[in-house]
């Protein structure tokens, strides 16, 4: 098992998005109130006092959205000047992000993954929802802007949906042939995505991977983070292909990360929330740090036997938010 030193930090459950495999029409959305967010002081706090005592020193902002979150650069900052922090990264869907990535690049950010699941205008707009000018644009002006200014590896997550982007296997993964970009394909799972996935289903990676044999080859590749991908590379290509295969691959024995929401709830496991923490309730009900760090490392000690595998199992207690309330 590997040492769990990974914390993922929703800073925010609301989206600017309305995707079909996170949150599709009918979901329930109902979100945290703005008050009961942990505050950019109460989540310096639990880091200097709780998680990095505990082990861990590498992190990455998500949500919902990050960008949305209005002090996300001020966060930022906070956390790549802790002198524990290994490494800091963002997951955003790059709606905002031209007109931020050089203020969180000043920051301390240099890492980013972007959601990017079609290279089509359309079918991206009918994945995102909206109406009017496909989102797309805006998107792909974002990747443009943090390629420019360095960030490095640029992570694109393709969640691959079938008979909705499965016909772009080919188109996204040639994205890496001149530019150092790592693509991502991420399994379909069922996460709060109503009947969708019974609809769909999944495309194993190793489906996807044949393709991308059978027209170019592909060898070992390796890229910098703290993600569960298996990696590859077209033989000759800048950049990398990665497969995140929960479905069809179970990683939980390399899984190496907890999840910290928007709200202040600690989860061991992004499909399972066996034992999880109110942290912000606690704090704010006047807990001692020493003793939130003590229920924190409690946790991780159990983390090994919480995990996706219990959900299939049927050994695990109710699971009720979308992927963005988890902060997936």
């Amino acid at each position: 098992m590997n040492a769990i030193d990974y914390l993922r930090i929703s800073l925010i459950d609301r989206c600017n998005f309305q995707c079909q495999y996170c949150m599709p029409e009918g979901a329930d959305l109902t979100y945290a109130l703005q008050q009961d967010w942990l505050t950019r002081a109460e989540l310096r706090a639990l880091l200097q006092q709780v998680f990095i005592p505990v082990g861990f020193t590498r992190f990455r902002l998500t949500g919902g959205e990050p960008l949305l979150r209005p002090d996300v650069v001020e966060i930022v900052a906070d956390i790549a000047n802790l002198p524990e922090t290994q490494d800091l990264a963002m997951t955003t869907n790059a709606f905002l992000l031209a007109k931020k990535a050089t203020a969180l690049w000043q920051a301390g950010l240099r890492r980013l993954n972007i959601s990017l699941d079609s290279l089509d205008p359309d079918t991206f707009q009918s994945i995102v929802g909206g109406r009017g000018k496909s989102r797309w644009y805006d998107v792909w002006e974002g990747i443009q802007a943090a390629h420019q200014i360095g960030f490095t590896p640029l992570k694109l997550n393709v969640v691959v949906i079938p008979g909705v982007n499965d016909g772009e296997i080919l188109d996204l993964a040639a994205l890496t042939l001149e530019r150092e970009w790592h693509v991502r394909f991420i399994e379909f799972m069922p996460i709060g995505n109503g009947d969708l996935f019974d609809d769909r289903g999944w495309l194993p990676s190793e489906t996807l991977r044949q393709q991308i044999r059978d027209r170019w080859g592909l060898a070992a590749g390796t890229v910098r983070g703290n993600g569960p991908a298996d990696v590859f590379q077209i033989p000759g290509a800048k950049g990398t292909l990665g497969f995140i295969s929960q479905m069809s691959e179970c990683f939980c024995d390399r899984c190496n990360r907890m999840r910290l929401s928007a709200d202040g709830w600690l989860r061991p496991c992004l499909l399972n929330e066996t034992g999880q923490i109110n942290l912000r309730e606690q704090l704010r009900s006047g807990v001692s740090m020493a003793d939130l760090r003590a229920q924190v490392a409690k946790l991780v000690d159990a983390k090994p036997e919480v995990n996706f595998k219990m959900r299939e199992s049927g050994t695990t207690g109710a699971y009720s938010r979308t992927m963005s309330q988890i902060g997936g």
